[in-house]
Parts: structure tokens; C-alpha cells; sequence
């Protein structure tokens, strides 16, 4: 008896409708053998809907059971095969099915009685009593497990709460020891149910730091992915209570906290993404409630005085991380709507905060961008134009309330608070901009006696500048300005400040060579000023940010380029500055480097659009002559003897909100152009390249993403895949190789993305698996009939790797399908690469499934010539192919070997058996002896 796979259900006569039910449900069996789980779902759902009778119910529920069991989705397979029960209650099958999903959601006691059920109505059934013995050795060990760790929980309490054993070992090794505990669920599970979240408030009221840190390391075990555990566990801790951890000054802790919310977060909103059945409502209150009191309590902490800059800037994090949508498909964004509505005016207040006055808010130097980010996605998550009139209004008036009737400070305040916008959803930065007297103060302020006021207006007119609507008037009212304090103010924080507006005012023409705003040789003198100050030791990190972001703009310039990778000083300056706590810092150097790669998007006009263009007196954009491939290519060797690939491995890891989704752009851009000289990758993947490269290719803009894992293709192909990631990470890499494969992709991209597949098919089963996993194959045959030759063939050679697996074998003996006809023409094309492939899989397939054999003289009328022509070849790998396809066909059965036999082929292995010693000679040799020994032939005199 089957039980793995769809049941049929034995002949009865037919009822009204069955035909169409019965004819579904075959078309979905079939499907399920081809590996089409989501195809053959769709049939059974189908048969489902047209009135089938309640036996047909139980048998198409069950079937659904086992889909759900193949796509790992545990929950739906349980829910199918108790649908199928209800219907039928001696279902053995479902029954079977039901508990395969029960243990792979944990639920061991229960999936034993369903196994006993099995057992019982049938006695004799080897796989279920396998299953039961198997499940009841996993119970015994549990409930082992779980009776040893009774005492052991207890005693880390006792140990931990003990005031003697202050700052001892044995109390470090008992804190450990109850984090690795709750790592596991059976362990978070048991602390849970020893009052163990009650114990773990009194270690957090202790306020010492290391019992604070284990206590929160422990509720991030025990809350992880269990929406019971987490409500329960807020209940007891109190939602601010935890939230103001956030605050406390030690950074270490402020860390741990935000994990913990963070998890908390997590399972909150999966029970919100689930909906609610009755029996969990009765024993958990709506999760929606709990996250916004939770959202609530975030948004308080960002205006409370005393707590720290690093808690500010924790729960920014979160609120970035966790308000907007996750994809603008998802159509419900009522919850940034509601945190517009109640604490906008709160990331604004922090937004226009100036970094540690006396009295003011604490704040870091990352605070203000952090809540640039949080305003700029909070902004882009708004569906309308009414949500986003509604945003610009609540912005302008709070602007308008500092700015009116508050005094100088008042609108110190709300020009910060205009710079904040700018560099987040500058939409509204630049309506901001236009509020009466707003620019006029700006321009003002700059002539301010007062350092902090000139910087915060220099700031601003920096910001400004780079808007369309403003840069006519900046460009004519704020060069001269800007100039005047650059030569004159005699403190670098003004000069710095005042040369970064006027780089990115001289950048406007951006690549285009023939745009030039200053006059010659002026960018080259601003930047050589910058990379003075970038490697100015004694000027704080902060101000030294400003000399990166001048570097950004002025980059556009080829001249500067070329004398930036020549510095050694600035650019291990730079890439300092970049590993710094100075994370604001990160969007500037990864411009720079963008500028300095050529990895911006630019593509070479047409020569007749240019004639075009300067015949009506057009303007036409100019490279400049050191942007061609040979200098690009000069440069990016310069970066990688500097160390560029070690400073963004660092720059990928870190967790700030700064590191938005356009800075993991600019990072794939630059990797991508890093990789692209095969001689480079090594250097690369010495320097972690592999390893950063793998969360940009997960994480980011859908261009960002893209490009990394056309990065990741490229390091694949020219190296061994299990040097360049290393243990789990290798399986990481299959899913951005098949996004590649999708047809909004460049040729080039697919083609390497079938290159580096092949590498991975090759290396190991649980790769291929994980390939298929990811609904490659598909796409891979599709490629299979592309034009474009290179593409043809490395799908080809793809498919041969792949098809070492059963799934793939299964596929190819599938009725009704022409993947063998496929193979079997290629193996005959004028494209030996083509050839060689083809021929591969196809020794490999009629090996691995001899039941092949017979179906290729039915595929095609050509196939002996085909055969013939792969034997005759003057190329050694195509000979050997042939004579183990045909090897295959011989032992396969006596007709097949008798049609080859009366052909030219047997002349052909006659001569081929007599060759020089080599697998070609081995292969024939055989083929003949099978022939012999099938009567087909006979030994002449020799006995050959």
C-alpha cells in the first residue's frame, strides 16, 4: 500500500457530475508525480467545487494533505487531512498524513494517536509501525530531556537570584547556560512553565548589567515564534516595562532589548497575519491590540527625557522596521496611517533635535538620519493623495509652530526640522522649503556669528541645494555665500560644511563631461581640500563625514576619480571612516565608490540620435575620456589593493537604519563592477565578498537585489562554490541565482545564472533539491528552446546536472511530454558544446531509468542517425557519450539491442571495440558481449 503519495480510489460506478471530479482528480495525480504540487492543488480544489460525493471529498482532501506535506506547509496539511477524517473516519491514508503533519508541527502526542489509529486498522503495515516506534522514541527522549531539565532550571535560578554570588563564575556560567537552554523550544517551553518569566523580571529589576543581558537573551528564547509564550510573557513583564529598557544608558543591554522587541514583533504579527480561529481567541487576546500598544509605547519613548541616544535610536529602528508594509501588494497600510496620526510630530521632534544640547533631547549622531529614514517610509508607504496632503499638513504645521512666535531657537528648531525632511521624503522637505520666511532665514543664518546656527543653516542650504525647485535660486544666491564662508570663517566645521554645498552645486552636470559649473580645474582643488580634511585624524568623525559627502559629488568627475584611488591616505581614510560608529556616513562613501567604479546605470547613445540631436542644436551628453573601460578597470584594481571589499563586508553587516535599501543598491552596483574582471573574483572572495554579497542579493531594491546576485553568479562560475560559501551558506545562494532566471532579466544575467546553477547541480543532491525547490526547473527548460545559443546551451548543460535527481528522472518519464525528443535532437546539432551537454543527459537518463531506452526510437525518426553520428565523432567525450547512450539501449531489452544490431552501429562498435584501450573501447566491447549473449551475434574464430 501506498501512503506517501495521492490514493486512487478504487472502480465504483459513476454519479452524476463524477466524470468531471474523477478526471480532475487524475489530471492532479498526474500532476503530483510530475512534481507539480501547486498544479495538482489547483486540479483537486477544482474537482472539489463541482459537487463531489462525500467519498470523493475524503479522497481529494487527503490528496490536498499530501501537496500541503511536499510544499512543507504543515499547518494546511493537518487542516486537509482532519477534513478528510470528518468525512471519512477509517481513512487510513489521511489518517497517515495527519499525523506526518502533527510531528513536523511538534505536536507529537497527538500525531501517536493518530499512528495507534493506523496500527490499529491496519496490523500488518510495516511503514506505519516504523512511524510509531520512530515518534515514540522522539517522546521518550522529550520527556527525558524535559525531566532533566527540571532541576537544572531551578537551580540557574537559584544561582543567578543568589546576592552571594555576586560577579562570580558560577553565576556567568548559569546565565549562559539559561540562554542555550531557551535557544531550544522544549527548553524555552519548561523555563516558561518553572514561573520562569517571573523569575527573569526579578533578575531585570537587579539593574546589574550581565543578569539584565541573560534575563532578555532568555525571553528572546522562550517568546521566539510562539504568540502564546510572547503575550503571556508582556502581560507578566508589562509592554512599557520592557519598552523603557530600551533607554538605559548601557548599550549592551539597549541591544538586547531591541532583539527582544524585535522578536516579540514578530510573533505578534504573524497571529495578526494568520487571523484568529475560535479556540485561540479564548486563550489570547487580539495580537493587533497588543502591537499597537507596543507601537504606542515606542513612539512615547522618542520624546521622554533621560533616555539615552542609543535607545532613540533602538526604537527607531523598530518603528522602520516594523510599521510599513513589507510589499506595496499587501493593500493594508492602516497601521503607518495610524502611526502618522499619532506620533508623527514625535519623529519630527527628534528629527530637528541638535545633537547634546543642555536640556534637549538626548540624541546620537546617527538620531536625525535614522528619523529621515523612518519619515521617507513612512511617506512612501501612503497609498493616496489625501494621505499624503494629510502628512504634508501635519509637517507644516508643526514646522509653522516652532518657526512662529518661538524666537531664533524656535527656528533653529524648524530649520533642522526642514533638513530632517530633506534627506527623507524630500517631497515634503521641499513644501517645507516654501513656508513664508523658511529660505529667507536659511540664507540668514549663514552669516550668523554663532557657530551651532551657522551649522544648521549651512546644513540646510546643503540639503536644499540639491532639489529642483530650489537649486536656480541656491545656485544664484548661495555660491557667493557659500564661498565668502569657506574663505573666511576660521572654524572647519563652517569651511567643511560650506565646500560640501559647493561641490554638490558644482556636480550638477553630474557624468556629463560637457556640463561644467565651475570653471577648469576648481573641482580638482575642492576635492584635494576634501581628502585634506577626510585625512584629518584630529577633526572629529562627524565633521570628517561632510568631507566624504563632498568627495560623493565632486566623484562625478573623472579628473577626481583618477587623483582619489591614486591617494592610499584618503582612501584608507575613507574606508575607517566607513567601519566608524559614524553611520550616517555609509550612503556618501558608497557613492563615492559608485562614481569611482563607473557602476552606475549609463548606456552609449546612438551614434545617428547624436547627429540627430546636434543637427536641431540639441544638448548631448559627453563621457569624458577617462570614464572608458581601460581607466574603470585601472581603478577598481587600485580600490581592491586598498582594501575596499573588507570595508563593505562591514558596511553590508551593520544593523543601522542608515543602511537603507538605495545604500544596498550602491553596494551591489560596486560589488558587481568588482567581479566583473575574472582575475579580480578571487581577490573578492578572499576578502569576504561571498559572504556580504548574499544578504544584498536577499534584501533591498528589486535593481539592488538583482545586481548582487548577478555578483554572485559571476564568483560561482569562476570558483568553487564550497570555498566561496562555506557550510549552510552555499544553499543561501540558489534562490538570487533563479531569480535571474526570470524573463525581466537581461540575457547576460540569465545566462550566468544557468552557468552557476550548473556549478551547484553538480556538487551535491541536497543542492540540486534546493533548486528544485526553488521552481527552477521550469524556467530552466524554457531556456532550453531560446535562440540565443550560449543560453540554449547552458540550460542544457544545467538540465543534464539536474537530472541526477529522481524528481527531474521523473519528469523526463512523465507520459505526454517532449523533454526526451528534446535531448535526443540536441544530441545530433551542429553545436558541439550543445552536443556534449544533450549527450550527457541523455547516458545519464536511459542509465538512471533504462525504461527510457524504448521510448527513443519512438521520439524520432532520426534518433539512429543521431546515435551513428555521436559514435563517429573525432571528439572523445561526444564518442563516449554515444556508446554509453547506446550501451544502455542494448542492456535495456533485446528489441532495442536487435534494431542496433541490424544497423550500421554494430559495424560501428566492431571497430570501436578493437581501439586502443579507453572507456569508448570498454562501452562498445560491452555492448557487443550483450549482443552475443542475447543471440544477436556471434564470435568470429578470435572469439572477438
Amino acid at each position: 500500500m501506498t501512503v506517501s503519495g495521492p490514493g486512487t480510489p478504487e472502480p465504483r460506478p459513476a454519479a452524476p457530475g463524477a466524470s468531471s471530479v474523477e478526471q480532475l482528480r487524475k489530471e492532479g495525480n498526474e500532476l503530483f508525480k510530475c512534481g507539480d504540487y501547486e498544479g495538482a492543488l489547483t486540479a483537486y480544489t477544482q474537482a472539489l467545487g463541482l459537487g463531489a460525493t462525500p467519498r470523493d471529498q475524503a479522497i481529494l482532501h487527503r490528496n490536498r494533505a499530501a501537496c500541503h506535506l511536499k510544499l512543507e506547509d504543515y499547518d494546511k496539511a493537518e487542516t486537509e487531512a482532519s477534513k478528510a477524517i470528518e468525512k471519512d473516519g477509517g481513512d487510513v491514508k489521511a489518517l497517515y498524513r495527519r499525523s506526518q503533519a502533527l510531528e513536523k508541527l511538534g505536536r507529537l502526542d497527538q500525531a501517536v494517536l493518530d499512528l495507534q489509529r493506523c496500527v490499529s486498522l491496519e496490523p500488518k503495515n510495516k511503514v506505519f509501525q516504523e512511524a510509531l516506534r520512530n515518534i515514540g522514541g522522539q517522546i521518550q527522549e522529550k520527556v527525558r530531556y524535559m525531566s532533566s531539565t527540571d532541576a537544572k532550571v531551578e537551580q540557574m535560578f537559584q544561582i543567578l537570584l543568589d546576592p552571594q554570588e555576586k560577579g562570580t563564575e558560577k553565576k556567568q556560567k548559569a546565565s549562559q547556560n539559561l540562554v542555550v537552554l531557551a535557544r531550544e523550544d522544549a527548553g524555552a517551553e519548561k523555563i516558561f512553565r518553572s514561573n520562569g518569566v517571573q523569575l527573569l523580571q526579578r533578575l531585570l529589576d537587579t539593574g546589574e548589567a550581565d543578569l539584565m543581558l541573560a534575563a532578555l537573551r532568555t525571553l528572546v528564547g522562550i517568546c521566539s515564534e510562539h504568540q502564546s509564550r510572547t503575550v503571556a510573557t508582556l502581560s507578566v513583564l508589562g509592554t512599557r516595562r520592557v519598552v523603557s529598557i530600551l533607554g538605559v544608558e548601557n548599550q549592551a543591554v539597549s541591544l538586547a532589548a531591541c532583539h527582544l522587541l524585535q522578536v516579540i514583533f514578530d510573533a505578534l504579527k504573524e497571529g495578526v497575519k494568520k487571523g484568529f480561529r475560535g479556540k485561540e481567541g479564548a486563550i489570547i487576546v487580539d495580537p493587533a491590540r497588543e502591537l499597537k500598544i507596543l507601537i504606542s509605547n515606542l513612539l512615547e519613548l522618542l520624546t521622554e527625557v533621560g533616555v539615552s541616544g542609543q535607545g532613540r535610536d533602538n526604537a527607531l529602528t523598530l518603528l522602520i522596521k516594523t510599521v510599513p508594509r513589507k510589499s506595496l501588494k499587501d493593500p493594508n497600510n492602516s497601521l503607518t496611517l495610524w502611526v502618522i496620526d499619532q506620533g508623527l510630530k514625535k519623529i519630527l521632534e527628534v528629527g530637528g533635535s541638535v545633537q547634546d544640547p543642555p536640556g534637549e533631547l538626548m540624541v546620537t549622531a546617527n538620531s536625525r538620519m535614522s528619523a529621515s529614514v523612518l519619515l521617507s517610509k513612512l511617506f512612501d508607504d501612503l497609498k493616496c493623495d489625501a494621505e499624503r496632503e494629510n502628512f504634508h499638513r501635519l509637517c507644516e504645521n508643526y514646522i509653522k509652530s516652532w518657526f512662529e512666535g518661538q524666537g531664533l531657537a524656535g527656528k533653529l528648531r524648524a530649520i533642522q526640522t526642514v533638513s530632517c525632511l530633506l534627506q527623507g521624503p524630500c517631497e515634503a522637505g521641499n513644501r517645507a522649503l516654501e513656508l513664508s520666511g523658511v529660505m529667507e532665514s536659511v540664507i540668514a543664518l549663514c552669516a550668523s556669528e554663532q557657530e551651532e546656527e551657522q551649522l544648521v543653516a549651512v546644513e540646510a542650504l546643503i540639503h536644499a541645494a540639491g532639489k529642483a525647485k530650489r537649486a536656480s535660486f541656491i545656485t544664484a544666491n548661495g555660491v557667493s555665500l557659500l564661498k565668502d564662508l569657506y574663505k573666511r570663517s576660521e572654524k572647519d566645521s563652517i569651511r567643511i560644511r560650506a565646500l560640501v554645498g559647493l561641490c554638490k552645486l558644482g556636480s550638477a552636470g553630474g557624468t556629463d563631461f560637457s556640463m561644467k559649473q565651475f570653471a577648469e580645474g576648481s573641482t580638482l582643488k575642492l576635492a584635494k581640500q576634501c581628502r585634506k580634511w577626510l585625512c584629518n585624524d584630529h577633526i572629529d568623525a562627524g565633521t570628517r563625514r561632510w568631507a566624504v559627502e563632498g568627495l560623493a559629488y565632486l566623484t562625478f568627475d573623472a579628473d577626481v576619480k583618477e587623483e582619489f584611488v591614486e591617494d592610499e591616505a584618503a582612501l584608507k581614510a575613507l574606508f575607517q571612516l566607513s567601519r566608524s560608529e559614524e553611520r550616517s556616513v555609509l550612503f556618501a562613501v558608497a557613492s563615492a565608490l559608485v562614481n569611482c567604479t563607473n557602476s552606475y546605470d549609463y548606456e552609449e547613445p546612438d551614434p545617428k540620435m547624436v547627429e540627430l540631436a546636434k543637427y536641431a542644436k540639441q544638448h548631448v551628453p559627453e563621457q569624458h575620456p577617462k570614464d572608458k573601460a581601460g581607466f574603470v578597470r585601472a581603478r577598481v584594481k587600485k580600490l581592491l589593493a586598498a582594501g575596499v571589499v573588507s570595508a563593505m563586508t562591514c558596511m553590508v553587516k551593520t544593523e543601522s537604519p542608515v543602511l537603507t535599501n538605495s545604500c544596498r543598491e550602491l553596494l551591489s552596483r560596486v560589488f558587481l563592477a568588482l567581479v566583473d574582471d575574472v582575475e579580480d573574483r578571487g581577490t573578492v572572495v578572499a576578502q569576504g565578498g561571498g559572504k556580504a554579497l548574499l544578504p544584498l542579493a536577499l534584501e533591498g531594491t528589486d535593481v539592488g537585489q538583482t545586481k548582487a546576485a548577478q555578483a554572485l553568479a559571476k564568483l560561482t562560475i569562476t570558483s568553487n562554490p564550497e570555498m566561496t560559501f562555506p557550510g549552510e551558506r552555499i544553499y543561501e545562494v540558489v534562490r538570487p541565482l533563479v531569480s535571474l532566471l526570470h524573463l525581466n532579466c537581461s540575457g547576460l544575467q540569465n545566462f550566468e545564472a544557468l552557468m552557476a546553477l550548473t556549478n551547484l547541480a553538480g556538487i551535491s543532491e541536497r543542492l540540486r533539491q534546493k533548486i528544485l525547490k526553488e521552481k527552477a526547473v521550469p524556467m530552466i527548460e524554457g531556456y532550453m528552446f531560446e535562440e540565443h545559443e550560449m543560453i540554449r546551451r547552458a540550460a542544457t548543460e544545467c538540465m543534464c546536472n539536474l537530472a541526477m535527481s529522481k524528481e527531474v528522472q521523473d519528469l523526463f518519464e512523465a507520459k505526454g511530454n517532449d523533454r526526451l525528443k528534446l535531448l535526443v535532437l540536441y544530441s545530433g546539432e551542429d553545436d558541439e558544446l550543445l552536443r556534449r551537454a544533450a549527450a550527457g543527459g541523455l547516458a545519464m537518463l536511459t542509465s538512471m531509468r533504462p525504461s527510457l531506452c524504448s521510448r527513443i526510437p519512438q521520439v524520432t525518426t532520426h534518433w539512429l542517425e543521431i546515435l551513428q553520428a555521436l559514435l563517429l565523432s573525432s571528439n572523445q567525450e561526444l564518442q563516449h557519450r554515444g556508446a554509453v547512450v547506446a550501451l544502455n539501449m542494448v542492456e535495456a531489452s533485446k528489441d532495442i539491442a536487435s534494431s542496433l544490431m541490424e544497423s550500421e552501429v554494430l559495424e560501428i562498435l566492431s571497430v570501436l571495440a578493437k581501439g586502443k584501450e579507453s572507456p569508448v573501447t570498454r562501452a562498445a566491447a560491452a555492448c557487443l558481449a550483450k549482443a552475443v549473449e542475447y543471440g544477436l551475434i556471434k564470435p568470429n574464430q578470435d572469439g572477438e
